[in-house]
């Protein structure tokens, strides 16, 4: 056995039985596996009834705060009768039972814990939908208020946001939009052409296109572009006091920071989801030219055949609803926001994750209240 090895070793002398600790007793020799074993196994040993009332701590070599921790565990936190240690020693035992680390126990399992969760979450989903209906309400009192007194308007606050939501966009909504195109009519082409229907190709990518995926392709790029944005920004005055300077100055937040950014996407939604649609249609178009030699004239000419007008109509008006929903969720949350970056943060992803699932419902919403239209 190696002499650094941490152990105890039983002498009798004419006092009695003492127990020598031998070895070091340091973090280093005592988490090795093998040492840590043999160890456990005799202090167990001891504890079944051959523990001495005699200690002798002198011949350790090292000692440190795991192994005085150990020890003194071992004797019920608590002085043996009869120690025999050096200072140096003392003093690290002296410090292990001034500040003793006490085994977590375990607690058992509460049923009502379950319920308890439930019921946050049930009264943070009612504030959430209270503060939004509020919102909601404000927002109308805010365009009546325009309506009334256009000179007010915030005609600067209304045109950026146009421009950084709407035109900023218009790349990568196309970029994805023609990927998408793309991927559609590859699939779709796969599957026609094994009966003969590589015509009705137009009219499954009219109908899936305009009806639904480039409205809500472009509602969720938005969503976690602009609507991100909006709680980032209106966050970062919460955290910045500019709210509670607004509030001091009499400028009401309502016209001035919600109002102008629902009105800028719900302009600007529609016209990037007609935009990411016809971006869609070319990816489609060609990808069915190069691979079911469909020509793109033919493409053209069969579309509008093929897809009511009244599908894009219901797709514009699904549009403008998401923009508003995407606005009023992104300042909802930007206005929660507690004046520090941890809630920042959560906000943002809160904003992000809420508009994407709000916009999937709404739009499944629309599919089913509208299922007879354009089809």
């Amino acid at each position: 056995m190696a002499t650094s090895t941490p152990r105890i070793e039983q002498q009798d002398t004419p006092q009695g039985r003492t127990l020598m600790v031998q070895g070091a007793w340091t973090a280093g020799d005592l988490t090795a596996r093998p040492a840590w074993d043999a160890l456990t196994a005799q202090l167990k040993g001891l504890d079944k009834g051959q523990s001495a009332s005699s200690w002798n701590l002198t011949g350790l070599e090292k000692l440190d705060y795991l192994g005085a921790q150990l020890l003194w565990n071992h004797w019920g936190r608590e002085w043996p009768a009869n120690i025999e240690l050096e200072d140096a020693q003392r003093a690290v035992l002296e410090t292990v039972a001034k500040f003793p680390v006490t085994p977590v126990k375990k607690t058992k399992a509460d049923w009502r814990a379950p319920l308890v969760g439930l019921g946050e979450r049930l009264f943070s989903f009612v504030d959430h939908l209270r503060s939004l209906v509020r919102l909601i309400g404000q927002l109308l009192l805010d365009i009546i208020r325009l309506i009334r007194h256009p000179q007010e308007a915030p005609l600067r606050d209304f045109s950026g946001h146009l421009y950084h939501i709407g035109a900023t966009a218009l790349p990568i909504t196309a970029l994805v939009g023609f990927l998408i195109g793309v991927v559609l009519a590859y699939l779709i082409s796969q599957q026609l052409r094994q009966f003969g229907a590589d015509a009705f190709i137009v009219n499954i990518l009219g109908i899936s296109l305009i009806r639904e995926l480039g409205p809500v392709l472009a509602a969720i790029l938005i969503a976690g572009r602009s609507g991100s944005a909006i709680t980032a920004q209106i966050g970062v005055m919460r955290v910045t006091e500019e709210l509670d300077a607004m509030r001091v100055m009499g400028i009401a937040k309502g016209f001035r920071l919600v109002m102008p950014r629902a009105l800028a996407l719900a302009i600007a939604m529609p016209l990037i989801s007609v935009w990411t649609t016809i971006a869609a249609l070319v990816g489609g178009m060609l990808a069915a030219w190069v691979a079911m030699d469909i020509t793109p004239s033919y493409f053209i000419n069969a579309l509008p055949a093929a897809v009511d007008l009244a599908n894009l109509t219901l797709a514009t008006s699904k549009s403008v609803v998401f923009g508003l929903l995407i606005a009023l969720i992104g300042c909802h949350y930007g206005l929660r926001v507690k004046p520090n970056t941890e809630s920042l943060g959560q906000g943002t992803t809160a904003s992000v994750v809420t508009s994407i699932t709000v916009v999937i419902l709404v739009d499944a919403l629309f599919a089913v209240l509208f299922k007879n239209v354009g089809v």
